[in-house]
């Protein structure tokens, strides 16, 4: 029945090509859509959750887990206060922490935030699964006033190995004022990640230190003036940072890390776990995450009864194919079949044209989502869900041709043989 109805059925849709052509747009952009959002959905979950790895406690001054994960690791917002540099020394030396990286944010470069650092940083410094940074050209600082820039930044900015930079004091495209008396030296620029790494400017703590030793609240010192080659004769260490990022010799050393940080009796302080802070993070973000996937399936049940509509509208029109049909030996099941396979073939039509035309788009809007959201989301094949949601897609559009099928087959041979008038 189905290889003879499927042909008939066809030629049903094509000699109304322009309705039919309208509905098969409609549930194919419908369908990118869906597919879209839950991508998307899929792919800020997946980089929140691969932004960092690998770090057991993060340190900060004591505010709340997500501002301190916030401006420690996707470099948004500002601390409340910074860590004393003899703070910070304490709790590396405490029994369970088997590394640390200290972080100094505050200054920027033509928008892009500049964290100063050290060299464990680069060693120690994990995203993804662990996966550590890898230089795709230069290598680490060298001289006090070298830089390492993210991928993102020196491809944006044009920057390349031994490029001159200019550090600005605040945040913000343009800075508040340049440190234009002791410029940087590109030395390295970091392979690809898909994190705020991408966008950030790393130079030494040594490096703020020096271009911050002729400054007093924020401003340069009136008739003080230290050059770049003054200050590199200089023994200079950090009287603050910002954060810190440590290892724990040991899983349970993490809790025991906290617990000492979050007592910590020279200064207020705030340790957080990175995966429960992301976690803290991704359920703020929930509403709007259940808002995108609403809307989507809204359009998709829209479209699905946009082609409800078109096939109920068009049994007016072919009464009389209908009645045709039965006469020449059609069983009511028939012309109830033959609905459901046109309900049926608009949806696998659709779900072919949407998958070509979502994966059109998201090669167009890669760039666009990697440069201005820092969301690289990765052209692959269709996975489980993007099945599932296909699937669902065409099992639903088919119990929706049921409706004008039965009413088909219920009323074709009455409709097609009465003359309304």
């Amino acid at each position: 029945m189905i290889t003879t109805l499927l042909p008939l059925a066809l030629k049903s849709l094509l000699n109304r090509q322009i309705t039919a052509s309208l509905t098969l747009a409609t549930l194919s952009l419908s369908v990118m859509l869906i597919l879209g959002v839950e991508r998307i959905r899929n792919e800020a979950k997946e980089s929140f959750a691969n932004t960092i790895s690998g770090t057991d406690v993060i340190v900060g001054a004591r505010s709340g887990s997500v501002q301190l994960l916030l401006y420690s690791v996707f470099r948004v917002g500002n601390a409340t206060s910074n860590i004393s540099w003899r703070s910070y020394k304490k709790i590396k030396e405490w029994k369970d922490v088997a590394w640390t990286v200290p972080i100094s944010l505050g200054d920027s470069h033509r928008g892009y935030r500049v964290l100063g650092t050290t060299r464990s940083y680069f060693d120690h410094y994990r995203f993804g699964y662990k996966q550590n940074l890898q230089f795709s050209n230069g290598t680490h600082f060298n001289d006090l006033f070298d830089a390492v820039i993210g991928w993102d930044a020196a491809k944006t900015l044009g920057y390349k190995v031994g490029d001159p930079l200019i550090v600005q004091h605040g945040l913000g495209d343009e800075g508040f004022l340049d440190h234009k008396d002791k410029p940087f030296r590109v030395s390295g620029i970091l392979a690809k990640t898909g994190t705020p790494v991408d966008r950030t400017i790393h130079v030494s703590l040594r490096a703020i230190e020096a271009i911050h030793i002729d400054w007093r609240s924020g401003a340069p010192v009136q008739g003080l003036k230290i050059d770049a080659d003054q200050v590199r004769k200089m023994k200079l260490l950090p009287r603050e940072i910002t954060a810190i990022f440590l290892g724990t010799k040991s899983r349970f050393g993490a809790f025991s890390t906290q617990r000492y940080i979050n007592t910590f009796s020279g200064e207020p302080l705030l340790a957080i776990l990175p995966g429960v802070a992301l976690h803290e993070l991704w359920t703020l973000m929930s509403t709007a995450e259940v808002a995108l996937s609403t809307i989507s399936v809204l359009v998709v049940a829209s479209s699905i009864l946009g082609m409800l509509t078109m096939l109920l509208a068009s049994l007016n029109e072919r009464r009389r194919e209908m009645a045709i049909l039965r006469a020449v030996g059609a069983r009511p099941v028939h012309i109830f079949a033959l609905l459901i396979i046109e309900a049926l073939t608009l949806a696998i039509a659709a779900s072919i044209v949407g998958t070509f035309l979502f994966y059109i788009a998201l090669f167009i809007s890669q760039p666009f989502f990697d440069a201005h959201f820092g969301l690289f989301i990765t052209i692959q094949p269709p996975s489980d869900l993007d099945a599932i949601i296909l699937i669902s897609f065409i099992s639903f559009s088919t119990i929706a041709g049921a409706l004008p099928g039965w009413r088909a087959y219920r009323e074709s041979l009455k409709n097609g043989l009465s003359i309304k008038t």
